[in-house]
């Protein structure tokens, strides 16, 4: 992804978005009565993105991260304000390019581990030009199409 992609992305993070929050919990399992009604109103933009002024969106792409719920066509919301860490997904550059990868900090290296079999982890030489832009909190995608 190319960076006026990201920043193609990333504009209007600013504005509010606003909705409506059932007072109630959905069950996964069996069905059970709950309120009909609305009781509450939350802003999606803080709730998405608390760290507005350092979090941006990318398109994924391909199937290497499905393990961590992260499919091709999700936005992935990214803070920059976050340190980070062994386990966390981040947005990585290496060496010029752009992936999404769960981060591995070793003893004596660093891995960008994908998360589906089909697909070989990265062991950073030490060497290599490695920079993280940021954590991914968020993996946005769609469940059902109504188009």
């Amino acid at each position: 992804m190319l960076a006026t992609e990201v920043r193609a992305l990333a504009e209007g993070l600013g504005e509010q978005l606003r909705t409506r929050v059932n007072d109630g919990v959905v069950e996964a399992g069996f069905p059970s009565p709950s309120q009909d009604y609305t009781t509450a109103e939350i802003d999606l933009t803080d709730h998405l993105m608390p760290n507005r002024a350092s979090t941006y969106l990318v398109r994924a792409r391909g199937h290497s991260m499905t393990g961590a719920g992260i499919w091709d066509g999700d936005e992935l919301v990214v803070d920059r304000s976050i340190r980070p860490q062994h386990g966390h997904v981040v947005i990585a550059v290496l060496d010029g390019e752009l992936t999404v990868k769960r981060l591995r900090i070793e003893a004596d290296r660093v891995v960008l581990s994908s998360e589906n079999p089909a697909y070989p982890d990265i062991a950073v030489p030490s060497l290599s030009d490695l920079r993280v832009w940021g954590v991914v909190t968020v993996a946005l995608h769609h469940v059902s199409r109504t188009s």
